[in-house]
């Protein structure tokens, strides 16, 4: 029988159930959600399926000790009485990420300092030799994260964040990234359409970001297949062969026919935000499965129809977050509401608003809220039915800032 381990997932806040569920898919056992992450133990597989398939996921971490360290001497003694050979190449590589709360020890980066002199000393002791440091390209990542006074110190299976998919080389103004986008596809039921053939469209979709993750959930592609490094790669405790299965598993289910796949359109007015989404779409393998192409959100309307029922769109407006934004602002809300009532009748819109402001200039009543955090701006996910009728009422729709639903 496969070894049994205790995992953690990191994300945004706001995603844990949303990651939760996922582990739960991938066949992870005691999963809890806490703030900002998931634990969830199970063999190393789960680990390497989360790596590879978490939409929602920042990254996935193997604690290999809890100890107390309320001072650098307890740090210092708790690290380096982990058995590090077992896990890193001497000759090697090596980083170390520091982050601290609410404990005496302050500064994450004396925690890292101190978390990799313990390491190094370790390895030194036992093969006379030490790792060097490389804080970009490591072969191997430590994460310790002391809290209350306590260390978990763990190897970071990801290596980068999860979020970064290896397809978008061509970023515009303030992009989302992607593991949010996942995720507000993931909340939208993006998956349930998408199986059923409905359309798709994000009328502003800068980069292409919304686009290709829906692309990615409908075509069933991993969003890790084409990273080309993960941070488990030269860990000593790696099962290659493992890795190598499941990988040609993620080949094996991709759907690459544009015909079994719904209609996906991403538009912007920008040209330059239009070039570089097309870019990313051949960056993700992606061409004749997304469609993107100049147009101004006045001109948008659905796209010829192959799915009975309404179709999706999502949009991520500009937020407001300056001093006089949000009037200067409020005419492109008013023109998604309008576009959305005059065109996508029977569509369900989701639109991510920072500011209630704005939101109520939409002029379309939310039947759903959803907290969300796009970096450190709190937001909201609405929900909204579209129908032909404005609603009428000059305070807009509610803005419950502390409600997950309606």
């Amino acid at each position: 029988m496969a070894a049994r381990h205790d995992f953690f997932a990191t994300t945004a806040k706001g995603l844990e159930e949303l990651l939760a569920a996922e582990l739960r898919d991938l066949r992870a056992e005691c999963v809890t959600a806490t703030r900002a992450g998931v634990s969830f133990a199970g063999p190393l597989e789960v680990a390497y399926r989360a790596c590879l398939w978490s939409r929602v996921a920042n990254r996935i971490l193997l604690p290999l000790a809890t100890f107390r360290a309320a001072t650098p001497e307890e740090l210092y003694a708790g690290v380096r009485a982990i058995r590090w050979v077992d896990h890193v190449n001497p000759r090697g590589t090596l980083a170390v990420t520091g982050t601290t709360s609410q404990s005496r020890l302050t500064h994450s980066h004396f925690i890292a300092l101190k978390t990799k002199d313990a390491i190094v000393d370790h390895l030194r002791e036992r093969s006379s030799v030490r790792p060097s440091i490389d804080v970009d390209s490591p072969d191997v990542r430590v994460n310790v994260y002391v809290h209350r006074d306590r260390a978990v110190v763990g190897i970071d299976l990801s290596g980068e964040s999860l979020h970064r998919r290896a397809y978008r080389q061509h970023a515009g103004a303030a992009p989302l990234k992607e593991n949010l986008a996942a995720a507000i596809l993931l909340l939208a039921e993006w998956p349930r359409l998408a199986r059923a053939g409905a359309p798709f469209i994000d009328p502003m979709c800068g980069s292409g970001t919304l686009p290709l993750e829906a692309a990615s959930i409908a075509a069933d592609i991993a969003p890790g297949l084409r990273r080309q490094r993960f941070g488990f790669a030269r860990w000593l405790g790696h099962h290659a062969n493992l890795w190598h299965r499941l990988v040609k598993e993620a080949e094996e289910r991709e759907i690459r026919d544009p015909r079994r796949l719904p209609v996906i359109h991403g538009y912007d007015v920008d040209a330059r935000a239009v070039r570089g989404a097309l870019a990313n779409v051949e960056l993700a393998g992606l061409r004749g499965r997304v469609h993107i192409e100049r147009r101004a959100l006045a001109d948008c309307q659905p796209p010829p129809n192959r799915h009975a029922g309404g179709g999706l769109f999502v949009v991520n407006p500009p937020y407001g977050e300056r001093l006089g934004e949000v009037e200067r602002l409020a005419p492109l809300y008013e023109e998604i509401g309008d576009v959305l009532r005059r065109r996508f009748t029977g569509w369900t819109g989701y639109v991510l608003a920072g500011s209630p402001a704005l939101a109520k200039r939409i002029g379309l009543r939310p039947t759903q809220r959803i907290t969300l955090y796009n970096g450190a701006i709190e937001c909201r996910l609405l929900k909204l039915p579209i129908s032909a009728t404005k609603v009428q009422s000059a305070a807009g729709p509610g803005w419950r800032k502390h409600r997950a639903d309606a």
